[in-house]
């Protein structure tokens, strides 16, 4: 493989790359708190809300990301009387499903965090004043933070590689340009440079979670 094929093939798969790191940014930022909302509402005294929450993550984590995909791009198009309306970019669409999926994940991740906080912290809190603003604040969220973020970097990880099925509904991403090479020049090269930036990508934010990591437990 020469120097200028390897320069003529990267070029597009990075400007690809772009596109899978910026839906990375957009469902981490809006599913991470939305996954807490939900982690709420699950643990909520009104049993309708509860009930509502604990049945949308079991379904969003019951059934494929694809298939959701799949659903939000080309189904809701199909509904009849509103499907005129609900036509959306396939970015968009695609940034849609990734939130409202990975907000599923996150929202037990969160549950489990907070079931691992002792029941005494919250007594604590009570003896000591605090209201219950105060005691999410300061004592629970920054306790359920310190514990779940292994979790959160594993699931982060994840949503890096999950990012390839943009090109399941033909959003050009890194892996469409390695198809499109693969394809043109009948070499599996491409398949590999694109397996070496998905690489470099979970690398980097392998570290920047061990930072993290790192800063909770010994600070």
């Amino acid at each position: 493989m020469s120097f200028e094929y390897f320069t003529s093939i990267l070029v597009p798969m990075l400007e690809g790359a772009q596109m899978t790191v910026l839906l990375f940014f957009i469902a981490i930022i809006v599913s991470v708190p939305l996954g807490f909302l939900l982690t709420l509402a699950v643990k909520s005294s009104l049993k309708p809300v509860s009930l509502l929450a604990q049945g949308y993550i079991y379904v969003m984590r019951g059934t494929p990301l694809l298939l959701q995909l799949l659903l939000i791009c080309f189904g809701l198009p199909m509904l009849p009387v509103v499907g005129e309306y609900l036509v959306l970019d396939r970015f968009v669409a695609a940034c849609l499903g990734f939130v409202l999926n990975y907000a599923a994940y996150f929202a037990e991740i969160f549950r489990g965090g907070l079931l691992a906080i002792d029941k005494g912290q919250y007594e604590a809190s009570q003896v000591l004043g605090l209201s219950k603003w105060q005691t999410t604040t300061r004592i629970i969220l920054p306790q359920m933070f310190r514990v779940t973020l292994p979790a959160i970097a594993n699931e982060s990880v994840t949503l890096v590689k999950d990012t390839a099925l943009l090109y399941a509904v033909a959003v050009p991403e890194l892996l469409h340009y390695a198809q499109t090479a693969v394809n043109r020049d009948f070499t599996i090269v491409p398949f590999f440079v694109a397996g070496l930036i998905y690489l470099i990508m979970t690398l980097v934010l392998t570290f920047i979670f061990k930072g993290i990591e790192r800063r909770y437990k010994f600070e």
